[in-house]
């Protein structure tokens, strides 16, 4: 994440933050159940990489969060998180340090998906995941949040929304394939009136889709 996507986080952290308990509340809700159908396939220990304001670490048991926003880091330490300053493409962490790794709405705003998903696979177990929360291009959110981006929106302006194949082109290009794909938010944006019960497989009609991804060396599609 180059400095100007920082302090854009930084300068916005309570805005941001803010968004979880206002209109962004349901959806909120929607995408944590899905990552929880994720939770019981999850060796430890885990850590979320760009765990932000730590609202998902919180809801999910996640105890170590990694950001370069030191705004964010200390709203996600007040939330009980242990938090650490820096980039995913150079984390400061032993090679096998963790059992699965969170990139929750995260691809979206780094520089190169493919370097920090190559570092995510040093820094897994053999037997390791990593869990994606994602908002795809072809999603309805996604082709939303494409317009607003080119309008200059103040956070899409700095995120590259990417379709399913190309993330799974990423990680089958950084030793990893996908076991699990689970979607919710079929709810049209802006028109979210109650949480979903999450979904099993990729549904374009979906705005919120996870997938949780294992190395290849060591795992076998389900």
């Amino acid at each position: 994440m180059i400095e100007s996507k920082i302090r854009v986080f930084d300068s916005l952290a309570a805005d941001y933050d803010a968004w979880f308990e206002k209109e962004g509340r349901l959806i909120f809700a929607s995408e944590v159940e899905a990552l929880r159908q994720a939770l019981p396939l999850l060796p430890k220990p885990w850590i979320e990489v760009g765990i932000g304001s730590g609202r998902f670490a919180q809801a999910l048991g996640i105890d170590i969060g990694l950001d370069p926003s030191s705004k964010l880091l200390k709203i996600a330490r007040n939330r009980g998180a242990r938090v650490l300053l820096g980039r995913g493409e150079e984390a400061p962490f032993k090679d096998g340090s963790f059992g699965a790794i969170f990139f929750i709405v995260t691809l979206c705003f780094v520089d190169s998906p493919s370097r920090i998903l190559t570092e995510a696979a040093r820094l897994l177990k053999s037997q390791g995941k990593v869990v994606l929360g994602l908002v795809l291009k072809e999603s309805p959110c996604g082709q939303l949040y494409q317009r607003e981006k080119e309008m200059g929106h103040r956070f899409y302006r700095h995120a590259t929304f990417y379709s399913y194949a190309e993330v799974e082109i990423f990680l089958m290009q950084t030793g990893f394939l996908i076991e699990r794909v689970i979607s919710t938010l079929f709810q049209n944006p802006g028109e979210v009136y109650h949480i979903e019960s999450p979904q099993r497989g990729f549904f374009q009609s979906a705005s919120f889709t996870v997938v949780l991804a294992g190395k290849a060396s060591a795992q076998k599609i389900e």
